[in-house]
């Protein structure tokens, strides 16, 4: 039995964290821990006493758990507890002081109540005003908002998340709309170029070429063991912005606090991982600031089996159900990342999968302004990596879903344009293996205008990371085909967009149906106001992923990525459409992550890939009754 009174908890500096070694190391035992829980007066009686009062076996802890089986382990016993009932912030033992205010998972700042700073000593560590979540919500807002410059926004809400977790989420949650471009994508962007000089604290695990040989030991080293979400990069395509090497970490964090936020995973279940396996950007080799390995990247085998020895420790460490995201890696590694893991492992790949459902629904809804089917229309891609060959392939899917025709068939209502021109058979040999399916049969065409002129196309999508590549001559070739020409300039940040919002409305004269992949203001034409849609996978990721979870999914299937694009289309509203918008407001992106967390488990039950049983009998609840929230709890 271990006993930890006050004055022990308080000065041991290898027990007062809570995420101290010897926490760390007896999590990793099967022997019975014997857990303290400090707190209230009987406490108190027990450090007079010099002894603990309060005892509870590891066991007894462990027995904490969530009842609502979507979730992680809920080993603070919030959600098997009611509104009104106490909850305890176990650790190794009951935080408290100091070490309390220090914790974010537990940190409540001047929301602790009178009782609790007296229960858990803060009393004189905290000012005495107590207030409410709400008012600290107000209160932080209007701080953010007084900075001009977004990258100081970023870094406010990188801090606060590192200070007090709930509240952090809480902000996010509440003003969606406005803080998504400071969390993600664009802010993002700048802050993974810059991440050397704003990194203070790490977030997530860096695992280097040094640590070969022993990935599972430094994935053991973090701190919580029931993930069920990994957000792993290599850096070497982030966004539109190229090489960013280990720099690229702002890319998982940001990813896993929406997966939180939107899809309502418990943030402790999250986990942001970067492989650094050097960099080719010879600006950040050279720069002092850098913090990842200083040598160029690692290639062909010794990349391979880092790869392998990760993805095996993965699945050693968290089961077969976790699931790992593949983010921002080059075209060369992505497709054959995903091909090879994707059935022996969980995966998802966002820049490939994820753009495609989020693209495919806004086609989907798109058809209530135009008309007709996805099958009446021509699809012409400018970008042939892995976000243009992912969306153009879900696109072919869905058609031969709706019209019974191979697959084969239905990928010629798509044509694909890249560096060298128009994909066509003539250059078939070539080609890489991921854009083979896409040579048609056609003369060759060198530049994106006269394709738009030969192929007549009524969907126009880039995916270049190319900016301003979207002329006013190839709008205009859209325009003069098209009554409602159909244009997506997806390319991420707002830099690297093939066109703004501004020139699309202007260049047709109001006519355009347009969607960005980074947000773009209202636009006011001839007297009109036009609000820009964003096609954002944020719209998909968070609730795919929540599907996947709550049905304890073993593989990803390209029918889920269907019935996330059909549960998303669904969710567009009269009052959307008559905007003009092919996409529902973020500000109800909880609902709508809830209902593409339903589909998603439902495709999976169906297709027999669920492993929890039995299929609960309104997913949609269920879903509801998975997600995480943010409100403070009271604690004992």
């Amino acid at each position: 039995m271990i006993s930890l009174n006050r004055s022990c908890f308080l000065s041991n500096p290898g027990i007062s964290g809570t995420r101290s070694p010897f926490s760390h190391s007896q999590k990793r035992r099967s022997a019975p821990l014997k857990v303290v829980a400090l707190g209230t007066n009987a406490a108190r009686t027990g450090e007079r006493n010099g002894s603990v009062v309060m005892e509870n076996t590891a066991k007894e802890a462990v027995e904490l758990k969530s009842t609502v089986h979507g979730g992680v382990k809920d080993v603070y016993g919030e959600d098997t507890a009611s509104e009104d009932q106490l909850v305890t912030p176990w650790s190794v033992s009951v935080a408290s002081g100091y070490t309390l205010i220090r914790d974010p998972h537990h940190n409540k700042g001047l929301a602790f109540t009178e009782k609790e700073r007296d229960a858990h000593y803060l009393c004189g560590l905290l000012p005495p005003v107590v207030i409410s979540q709400e008012l600290q919500v107000k209160k932080m807002i209007n701080a953010i908002r007084q900075y001009q410059v977004p990258l100081q926004k970023y870094i406010a809400m990188m801090d606060l998340q590192g200070r007090n977790e709930k509240l952090f989420y809480k902000v996010l949650i509440e003003h969606v709309e406005e803080l998504l471009p400071v969390v993600y994508t664009p802010t993002v962007g700048e802050a993974c170029q810059k991440y050397g000089s704003i990194f203070t604290n790490p977030q997530g695990l860096f695992i280097s070429l040094k640590e070969k040989g022993k990935i599972l030991e430094v994935l053991r080293n973090w701190p919580e063991k029931n993930i069920q979400v990994i957000v792993v990069t290599d850096g070497e395509r982030i966004l539109g912005l190229g090489d960013l090497g280990c720099h690229g970490m702002g890319i998982p964090v940001g990813k896993l606090s929406l997966y939180s936020a939107l899809g309502g995973v418990r943030p402790s279940a999250c986990l942001p991982v970067t492989i650094d396996v050097g960099t080719n950007n010879e600006k950040l080799l050279e720069d002092e600031f850098y913090i990842g390995l200083r040598q160029k990247r690692a290639t062909g085998q010794e990349y391979a089996e880092l790869l392998q020895e990760f993805m095996t420790a993965v699945k050693q460490n968290y089961g077969e159900k976790v699931l790992v995201q593949f983010e921002d890696f080059a075209n060369h590694n992505a497709f054959d990342l995903l091909a090879k893991y994707g059935a022996t492992h969980l995966v998802f790949n966002d820049d490939i999968q994820g753009t495609a459902s989020v693209v495919l629904a806004g086609l989907m809804s798109s058809l209530k302004l135009v008309g007709g089917s996805l099958a009446d229309h021509t699809f012409l891609f400018l970008g042939a990596g892995e976000a243009g060959t992912g969306i153009a392939e879900l696109i072919a899917l869905e058609i031969s879903k709706q019209t019974n025709a191979p697959v084969e068939e239905t990928r010629k209502k798509v044509w694909l344009v890249d560096s060298k021109g128009l994909i066509v058979s003539s250059r078939l040999e070539s080609l890489q293996h991921f854009k083979k399916p896409w040579a048609h049969e056609h003369e060759p065409v060198n530049t994106l205008v006269d394709a738009v002129n030969a192929i007549k196309p009524t969907v126009l999508i880039g995916t270049s990371g190319v900016g301003r590549t979207f002329t006013k001559e190839v709008v205009e070739a859209m325009a003069t085909n098209n009554e409602r020409p159909i244009i997506l300039a997806l390319s991420n940040p707002t830099s690297q967009s093939e066109c703004t919002a501004e020139e699309a409305y202007t260049w047709t004269q109001g006519r355009a149906i347009y969607c960005s992949g980074s947000p773009f203001p209202p636009v006011e034409y001839e007297g009109k106001v036009y609000t820009p849609g964003q096609s954002n996978n944020a719209y998909i990721f968070p609730g795919f992923g929540l599907g996947l979870i709550m049905s304890g999914t073993i593989r990803v299937h390209d029918d889920m990525l269907l019935a996330a694009s059909e549960a998303l289309a669904s969710q567009v509203s009269g009052e959307d459409y008559d905007k003009g918008l092919i996409y529902p407001p973020f500000t109800n992106i909880r609902k709508i992550s809830a209902h593409i967390a339903a589909k998603v488990a439902a495709k999976s039950y169906e297709l027999g890939l669920a492993t929890r049983l039995p299929e609960p009998k309104d997913l949609f609840q269920y879903a509801e009754s998975c997600m995480y929230s943010p409100t403070y709890r009271s604690f004992r």
